[in-house]
């Protein structure tokens, strides 16, 4: 909701959100913010699970989120004056300071269980992703490989990812596809072969999706200059979320 604070490891958790939605992050390590916690409020700061939201007093959060705005508008208008290492030791002291008394003053709010479970059975799909990386993968195979039955994969997908795993799945694949449209050579490969590789049959059906997705046609792709490209597909959250067409 507006206005709270989410506490968790962002290697590890996804986040959902309605459209145009703002956030802003601060980064310390453990060690640190326990030392500011006990130093600021005289006691611990203990996560009781890897993630928590939490609700702060509305004045406290309208300051962090006035000085954080504060200190961005400042990097981007004079960046030289965070060079001067009393002024950058300033805002980052004030910074922490509000962050922790939000914190300590602010009402947490635990995941459900179901929630815990769900966040599990997304970090098993990444990791299968992530070890199967360079190869279009489908649901059965994916069900079976994480033990999970296809009825609450689809549930943890539809929450973290927003869309069901059939739905990211074949947007995976047209990422592949994309991959190796622009990694192939014109002269020797063709655009049916490549597309079928990745497990696409209806080329008209593909090309339309194709095109809504990435702007241009697939034949188009295959005759763009090689390109050095980087797709995280073993990140659910790496790739476009739009409507490719296919369910």
């Amino acid at each position: 909701m507006p206005g709270d604070i989410i506490v968790n490891k962002s290697d590890v958790v996804h986040r959902r959100s309605g459209p145009d939605f703002d956030y802003g992050s601060l980064s310390l390590p453990t060690d640190e913010l326990n030392h500011a916690v006990g130093a600021i409020i005289g006691c611990e700061f203990v996560e009781k699970s890897d993630q928590r939201i939490v609700h702060p007093h509305p004045q406290l959060m309208s300051r962090l989120l006035k000085l954080h705005r504060a200190i961005g508008q400042l990097a981007h208008d004079t960046p030289d004056v965070l060079q001067i290492p009393e002024v950058l030791r300033a805002l980052e002291s004030e910074l922490i300071h509000v962050m922790i008394r939000c914190l300590a003053d602010g009402v947490g709010v635990e995941p459900k269980t179901g929630d815990r479970h769900h966040d599990a059975i997304v970090a098993r799909f990444e990791d299968f992703l992530a070890a199967n990386s360079d190869r279009p993968l489908y649901l059965t195979e994916i069900c079976g490989a994480i033990g999970v039955a296809e009825r609450t994969l689809r549930a943890s997908c539809e929450e973290h990812l927003g869309m069901g795993p059939i739905r990211f799945l074949t947007l995976r694949r047209m990422h592949l596809a994309r991959h190796a449209l622009l990694r192939a050579d014109p002269l020797k490969s063709t655009v049916t072969r490549i597309v079928a590789d990745h497990g696409f049959w209806e080329l008209g059906r593909f090309s339309v999706a194709y095109r809504a997705l990435f702007g241009e046609s697939p034949s188009e792709t295959l005759r763009r200059p090689a390109e050095r490209i980087a797709i995280h597909l073993n990140r659910p959250s790496s790739l476009v979320v739009t409507e490719p067409g296919y369910a």
